[in-house]
């Protein structure tokens, strides 16, 4: 299944390097090797490759450094990280510039590396477009979840309570972002004992602003890989549905029947939204979470309803509206944290 797969290595382990190529000779692969990321970027430069594998501790060009370069220049190559360190924060990272997995040094069992391999080019296959490791995840065809070859990373976060907050805090993104005239940005207030809480967003080409937030802690033993598995739903539905079926409702359905299927999910608080800035409307479900729109013109409460995966699909959503200025949402009820967003018109210079 791997026969004339053209597969790029960068290693600076001439060991480990030899026994990668090795293995993935003897599977019908055409192998390239590089020792550092600079030599990477050459070999890249003269063929790109159906995958990468790559280490993060290289001299030259950091890993790290080497894997933002590759998703900036060619995003179009599926890149698998094969790393010593199993540092949560390297690893969060890594997903931020789209990997499509993550193997620890040393691999006992090397089949695991031909399963994971597998796993990305049935997913680059199946969709065109740059998925990134979350899509592993998700079976858009039937909507439940793939996780055999990722049973190892639930058990690992389930065992290491630490490794799992540094992730999930390692996923925020950037604390400001904006899109023409309006500015998001967020603030959030937490204990460093607990499970964090989990906010993404993306902006829309069509103006508008898809966010969601999930208290993690309120999951227990499956709150992370619980929040990872939302994660994934959400950006696949924003990038292969929001166009056609366009409602909360819709994506908060797909995650349910995900979590339904997925055999390690568990009820979770959570809440989402959409901000359209050609009206400055604020759609708002609630899954659990109680949210409080301030405004200028005054105060608007979301009330909390059925938990995500308590068929919380069938929850209504609220519409809101922003002051010309903008207004701040402020999430309460999340245990030991505080969290709010502002959606604030910019300045004009």
């Amino acid at each position: 299944m791997l026969e004339e797969k053209d597969v790029l290595i960068v290693e600076d382990d001439p060991v480990f390097r030899t026994m990668l190529t090795g293995f993935l000779s003897s599977q019908g692969c055409r192998v390239r090797e590089a020792e550092n990321g600079l030599e990477g970027l050459k070999a890249l430069r003269e063929g790109m490759p159906d995958i990468l594998l790559c280490d993060l501790a290289m001299p030259v060009l950091t890993g790290m450094e080497f894997v933002e370069e590759v998703s900036l220049q060619y995003p179009m190559v599926p890149i698998i990280v094969i790393s010593g360190t199993g540092n949560m924060s390297d690893v969060a990272a890594a997903l931020r510039h789209g990997v499509k997995d993550f193997l620890i040094k040393p691999l006992d069992n090397i089949m695991v590396l031909k399963a994971a391999i597998l796993s990305v080019l049935k997913t680059e296959d199946s969709v065109t477009h740059n998925q990134g490791f979350s899509s592993q995840w998700v079976n858009l065809e039937d909507e439940t979840v793939v996780d055999e070859e990722l049973e190892w990373h639930i058990e690992e976060l389930k065992a290491n309570p630490r490794a799992a907050r540094e992730l999930l805090i390692g996923l925020m993104p950037e604390t400001e972002s904006s899109l023409g005239d309006w500015q998001l940005s967020y603030c959030v207030l937490q204990a460093t004992d607990v499970q964090p809480v989990l906010l993404d967003y993306t902006w829309l080409i069509d103006g508008r602003l898809a966010f969601y937030l999930v208290d993690s802690a309120t999951g227990g033993d499956n709150g992370t890989a619980t929040t990872l598995l939302i994660r994934a739903f959400f950006n696949d539905y924003l990038r292969t549905r929001m166009s056609d079926q366009n409602t909360l409702s819709g994506l908060i359905k797909l995650i349910e029947k995900g979590m339904r299927n997925s055999g390690y999910a568990s009820p979770i608080k959570a809440i989402f939204g959409i901000f359209d800035v050609t009206d400055r409307t604020l759609n708002v479900a609630s899954a659990g979470l109680t949210a409080r729109l301030q405004t200028s013109d005054g105060e608007q409460v979301v009330k909390a309803q059925p938990w995500l995966g308590n068929q919380a699909s069938k929850n209504g959503s609220v519409s809101l509206k922003l002051a010309d200025s903008g207004g701040r949402l402020s999430l309460s009820e999340i245990g030991s944290a505080s969290f709010s967003l502002t959606f604030k018109r910019r300045a004009k210079v």
